[in-house]
């Protein structure tokens, strides 16, 4: 009983996060990388072509844009310039599906990492939306940490560190989720970002 109670505790205290606007500071661990990780990783984001959705099925095309315009009036409240909301949209969807994520997922990362905010500085130094550690382009980008403002390269690296820890985690996402923010096995953040994600979920049409 006292553990049921104790993990009750840990869900409402990870929904209550997840919707309050508080964020928490991403903060991902600088390891030893085999070349052949590195270089894939850093190929994975070498791609210069801008984050525009692709169908060859209308009707993909049509539930694309359900999804634009359900997201949109869900982010309104954080976004509220509709061109800035639409083109952030536009860019977290392709982004999440070039990583072979869910955008919901994605989108309830951002807001457990920054509440949504484009220039969220952590105090560890994570960067922006999806508070990416300037580390990462050392490792796998130009060394130019100013682009992880840069709201198409912040959603890249960010979706591209998650897929990778996922691959490492051999498909556990809880435990992708806490390497994500440097606190692998702790039950917190992974609950927290599942709550978010929740929100953010869309059933199609």
């Amino acid at each position: 009983m006292t553990t049921l109670l104790h993990s009750l505790r840990l869900v409402v205290l990870a929904v209550l996060l997840a919707g309050s606007g508080l964020a928490f500071a991403g903060n991902q661990k600088e390891e030893a990388m085999a070349d052949s990780v590195r270089i894939a990783l850093s190929r994975s984001l070498s791609d210069s072509a801008p984050p525009k959705a692709r169908f060859t099925d209308i009707r993909e095309r049509i539930q694309y844009l359900y999804w634009m315009g359900e997201m949109s009036e869900r982010l309104k409240k954080k976004l509220p310039d509709v061109q800035v909301r639409m083109e952030f949209l536009e860019t977290a969807w392709y982004e999440a599906r070039r990583s072979g994520l869910d955008p919901g997922l994605v989108l309830g990362l951002i807001q457990v990492e920054s509440a949504f905010r484009k220039y969220a500085l952590s105090p560890v130094g994570a960067h922006g939306y999806m508070q990416v550690m300037p580390f990462w382009t050392r490792i796998i980008g130009d060394n130019d940490r100013r682009k992880l403002f840069n709201m198409q390269t912040n959603l890249r690296f960010g979706c591209a560190i998650l897929r990778h820890y996922i691959d490492m985690e051999q498909g556990d996402l809880y435990l992708a989720l806490g390497r994500y923010n440097g606190s692998r096995g702790r039950p917190e953040y992974p609950n927290a970002v599942l709550a978010a994600w929740r929100k953010w979920e869309y059933r199609s049409i």
